[in-house]
């Protein structure tokens, strides 16, 4: 015997609006937050490369040996793609994070934040990744190449290409919540 389902009160009703209305709210501001912290993340990782250089003198002052991150147009690419991503995150994502906020039935607007989100991670993942490899061979060197390893008398230099990939791959990792945080919300909606 099928029961059938009781309709609803009138004040069930708005109470279960209110309660997806609050969790999609929710969601927003800690979308917002997540934004907020991947922006000062690449901001941080392009800054920290870009500005990454060291000078080592040779038997005179006059002959000299230098490092800069442009180098090598890995680097290079790893400034690029740190800065339009945080540009994005700033123009473009954090106005459109804040109207989430304000209106968080808005779904058109979540979907394109998933499609550049999703773009804006593969960008960032390329130039997080390329970065690295090259940043381990500037430890490691490769015997099968000839190629020595450079951080033995460029240890700034080295330090601060490191540690700049530590807020690019933080980015990453916010991007890879954000779009499942943004996936839920559209869900709710």
């Amino acid at each position: 015997m099928k029961t059938e389902p009781q309709p609803l009160e009138a004040g069930e009703t708005s109470k279960r609006l209110t309660s997806t209305q609050g969790v999609t709210r929710g969601l927003s501001i800690v979308d917002l937050i997540l934004r907020i912290i991947a922006a000062i993340g690449t901001l941080g990782s392009a800054v920290a490369m870009g500005t990454t250089n060291e000078t080592l003198p040779f038997f005179t002052q006059f002959v000299q040996f230098s490092a800069q991150y442009n180098d090598l147009p890995t680097f290079t690419f790893f400034v690029i793609a740190n800065s339009i991503v945080c540009g994005y995150l700033v123009v473009i994502s954090l106005p459109l994070s804040i109207f989430h906020i304000i209106r968080s039935a808005a779904i058109n607007s979540r979907i394109i934040l998933v499609i550049f989100d999703t773009v804006m991670l593969a960008l960032l993942t390329a130039g997080a990744s390329a970065a690295t490899a090259i940043v381990y061979l500037a430890h490691n060197g490769n015997a099968s190449a000839n190629w020595v390893a450079i951080c033995q008398q460029f240890n700034s230099f080295c330090e601060r290409t490191s540690g700049s990939l530590i807020g690019s791959f933080g980015g990453i990792l916010i991007f890879m919540l954000l779009i499942v945080t943004s996936a839920v919300a559209i869900s709710r909606c």
